[in-house]
């Protein structure tokens, strides 16, 4: 399957959190042509800064691969991750990182500096620009909506 694939599916999580009133991002995981962890953006709902895509997919990759290494997986997020998210991919030794979206606020993989071009051990591979157009979008919409003042999504019981 193709990157569009996987990123399609990110799309869908990261549309979650907009109706759910989280910042929009989703990502998921691949491992043999298989998805093994999935996340979206949860910050809000949980009240936890470490609620974010990236990191609850990487933690349902771990369970599903029962390991915390990920080194045959490749990672797959709406936008461009932050410093922590960065870390965890490195941490998991996560292999290839495809975004949709850059981040030119927190993003660490480019936007605003690139952790995986630090002298750590296993960098990934970093490709960007997947869908980028449309990871863009759902961005736009969720913070159009949040400067215009119109109330927040309704979200599903």
């Amino acid at each position: 399957m193709g990157h569009e694939v996987w990123m399609r599916r990110a799309l869908e999580l990261a549309r979650e959190a907009a109706a759910a009133g989280e910042v929009p991002v989703g990502c998921v995981v691949v491992r043999n042509g298989q998805i093994v962890g999935e996340g979206r953006n949860r910050r809000e709902e949980c009240q936890s800064t470490a609620s974010h895509a990236e990191m609850e997919a990487i933690a349902q990759a771990n369970q599903t691969c029962g390991s915390w290494r990920l080194d045959d997986c490749a990672l797959y997020v709406t936008l461009e991750p932050c410093p922590m998210c960065a870390g965890a991919i490195l941490n998991a030794r996560i292999p290839q990182v495809f975004y949709g979206a850059r981040d030119s606020v927190f993003g660490a993989c480019g936007g605003v500096l690139n952790l995986f071009m630090e002298e750590f051990p296993n960098p990934p591979a970093l490709t960007g620009g997947i869908l980028e157009e449309e990871c863009r979008e759902v961005l736009r919409a969720f913070f159009g909506t949040l400067r215009a003042g119109a109330p927040e999504p309704e979200q599903n019981a």
